[in-house]
């Protein structure tokens, strides 16, 4: 007896197969920040889960269009400041500080005068110990406890109490405040790895993992805003940001955003992978004022892709209610409910959901899938005609149960009224968990990057 759900997939392939095509301008380096790391400006902060500039070019030759650019998870800005560099304007959309910080100051950084920032930057690094400003202590919650050495953090918070006191343009404190949020993770007893932070066994933590030198304060914010000085001379040549930010959900600020006003959106969605961006920069977000209250509810109110994740169908349904876009809900639910690839993914999902590591992935799946729905719907909608749209997503699996993501949304996407131009497919994709390996074997999944033209 046929399997349902693999019959299901494999039409739901062949209805898009003609649209995949392997791409071998593409690469994993790309579709990540690896690319960014010895690119001026782009490099100063380590944002792992952001695209490189270098992939925003190619899509932008593409596209073909000098029309404003959108991302509605904004990251810190490459998909914008990219577009801004052939003086495309730019909107994005982003919630998490720890992504809206850094693009403010890279905005910044183009204000400045870079003699007058070089200058302040040899002032500063003059002084030989910060720890005699200190002001204030770093406000730690459960999880970044004991994430710094006693002098670390004290050179931290004294340079931090320091910069605050200075006179200086309000640009070049954000910048050089940017310098300490840019080395957090170097300076500390961890390391961004995956779901959570890992931690070395020197924090006191227990741990086999040493993540070898970790320099000094003053070593480590030395050589970042010697850095900065050195790229500010090549931002100062590129003109002023434009860029507008929306802070918040693009659950809601989509709204914002007048209809056929877009010439292009380029963006990269948190995958629906478990990864809990609020556990993997909670250093970021404390350094920046975030309690434990705040970094639980970013952590409800960002794109559904954790196991914590709770279902905000309700509130999003009032949400629409208050926009009167009720029509507009009910038409993406019905979209969402007649996807038959999906509905049977979950149903084989709780027949073995004793296997999963954890039994709310099926409802973070269902969750995922239905915003994502939402922010496809909104997409569309705000892209002028024959504008594209280009998704960098990974396909994921769970207990050897492949959930095709690419084709997922291609498929709400169509139903909107894009067309699946092409679904470019890097040469080499990701294998599954190495604890799945050994019962599922090895199977390599699809990393993709879609590209769907508003008809």
């Amino acid at each position: 007896m046929a399997n349902p759900l693999a019959t299901l997939a494999s039409e739901l392939y062949n209805k898009y197969e003609e649209k995949l095509i392997v791409n071998p301008d593409l690469s994993r380096k790309l579709v990540s920040f690896q690319a960014n790391k010895k690119l001026p400006f782009y490099s100063w902060y380590k944002y792992k889960e952001g695209f490189a500039k270098p992939l925003v070019d190619y899509c932008l030759d593409d596209s073909n269009s000098s029309a404003m650019v959108l991302d509605p998870f904004a990251g810190s800005g490459a998909a914008l400041f990219a577009a801004n560099q052939r003086g495309i304007s730019a909107t994005g959309i982003e919630l998490l500080p720890s992504g809206i910080f850094p693009i403010q100051c890279r905005v910044d950084a183009q204000k400045v005068d870079s003699e007058v920032f070089s200058s302040l930057v040899k002032n500063v690094l003059s002084i030989p110990s910060y720890s005699i400003y200190k002001t204030t202590d770093f406000k730690h919650i459960r999880i970044t406890k004991d994430a710094f050495s006693k002098q670390t953090e004290q050179e931290l918070m004294g340079y931090t109490g320091y910069i605050e006191s200075l006179d200086v343009d309000e640009h070049c404190k954000n910048l050089l405040k940017f310098g300490a949020i840019s080395v957090l993770e170097q300076i500390s007893y961890t390391r961004k790895d995956g779901q959570f932070l890992r931690w070395d066994g020197r924090s006191g933590r227990k741990s086999k993992f040493n993540k070898g030198h970790i320099p000094t304060f003053k070593e480590a914010i030395t050589a970042k805003l010697n850095q900065f000085s050195k790229d500010i001379l090549e931002a100062n040549k590129n003109g002023i940001a434009d860029i507008n930010l929306l802070q918040g959900s693009c659950l809601e600020k989509l709204f914002e955003i007048n209809e056929d006003s877009i010439g292009t959106i380029i963006t990269s969605p948190p995958y629906c992978n478990r990864l809990d961006y609020t556990r993997t920069y909670p250093l970021e977000l404390v350094y920046l004022g975030s309690n434990s209250e705040d970094v639980k509810r970013l952590r409800q109110t960002m794109l559904s892709c954790t196991v914590e994740n709770t279902s905000k169908v309700e509130a999003l349904e009032g949400f629409y209610t208050d926009k009167k876009s009720s029509d507009s809900f009910e038409r993406s639910v019905e979209i969402f409910e007649s996807q038959e690839v999906l509905s049977s993914i979950l149903s084989s999902l709780e027949e073995v959901k004793e296997q999963l590591p954890n039994k709310s992935i099926i409802r973070m799946i269902r969750n995922y899938f239905f915003e994502m729905n939402l922010v496809i719907s909104h997409c569309y909608r705000v892209l002028e005609p024959g504008g594209k749209m280009y998704m960098v997503n990974d396909n994921v699996q769970y207990t050897g149960i492949e959930v095709p993501v690419d084709l997922i949304l291609s498929d709400f996407a169509s139903k909107y009224g894009f067309g699946i131009e092409k679904i470019w497919v890097l040469p080499r994709g990701k294998g599954n968990a190495s604890q799945q390996m050994g019962i599922h074997g090895r199977k390599e999944i699809r990393k993709c990057v879609y590209v769907w033209k508003k008809q």
